[in-house]
């Protein structure tokens, strides 16, 4: 009958830990060429027949005034919106932060408020040196002040609602409830990008644009935390026993 080494419940957990830091780095270098493609697609006019192509067939064809669907949609269409907005997810990331703090859980709240605060500022100075013009094809369903690319909104609630999701699924033994906080995280910035164009102030490739970043920036963030810690968020780096 053979017998286990006392290793290799340490040496499996280590290969697990890599394994993974591994392929989330493949994942942010994905992502990363993918944001480049898009970007020169859109401002070599490759992308400008699919951006008027989707964001017209989310308008009445006879009044490009009234986006499609009875109006209790298009007010649905701003509570969506409103789930990226800087009001909202101010008031989520101070609530995650200050439980994480109170829990004494530092190094988990430096990585959200890392994430949220460097994305905030990535988005404000993409935005300011892309200055690509809003759509101009239909009126806009909310206000605007900004310019178009890449959407904040769907670049922050990329950012900030799989960094939260992520962080809720590591704290979960049960696969079912990890996966259930990941396709939440996913299903609400999803939500959010697809009511920017719904309501005419953002270009398709804008809204792909703001989840490729904003998938890429909480990547990034996670990895650092992983080099930070590879064990548990509370307490001592050490393989279980």
């Amino acid at each position: 009958m053979s017998r286990e080494s006392p290793l290799s419940g340490p040496l499996a957990w280590i290969g697990r830990h890599e394994l993974a830091t591994l392929v989330l780095a493949l994942c942010a270098a994905g992502g990363a060429w993918l944001f480049a493609v898009i970007v020169d697609l859109v401002f070599s006019g490759a992308s400008s027949s699919f951006d008027e192509r989707v964001l017209l067939a989310m308008r009445h064809p006879t009044d490009r005034a009234d986006p499609v669907g009875p109006g209790w949609l298009e007010e649905i269409g701003r509570d969506f919106t409103a789930l990226g907005g800087v009001g909202v997810l101010t008031l989520i990331a101070l609530a995650a932060v200050g439980y994480l703090l109170l829990d004494g859980k530092r190094r988990p709240a430096a990585v959200v408020a890392l994430a949220i605060l460097g994305g905030l500022v990535i988005s404000t100075v993409m935005k300011h040196q892309f200055a690509r013009p809003r759509p101009d094809l239909v009126p806009h369903g909310s206000i605007v002040y900004t310019s178009s690319f890449p959407s904040g909104h769907s670049m922050m609630s990329a950012l900030t609602y799989l960094t939260l999701g992520a962080l809720l699924a590591h704290f979960q033994e049960r696969k079912r409830l990890k996966s259930w906080f990941l396709c939440l995280a996913l299903l609400l910035t999803v939500l959010v990008g697809a009511s920017r164009v719904y309501l005419g102030v953002h270009w398709p490739t804008d809204v792909l644009a703001g989840w490729t970043g904003g998938a890429v920036w909480a990547i990034l963030c996670w990895l650092l935390a992983r080099r930070l810690q590879t064990g548990r968020w509370s307490g001592a780096a050490r393989p279980p026993s």
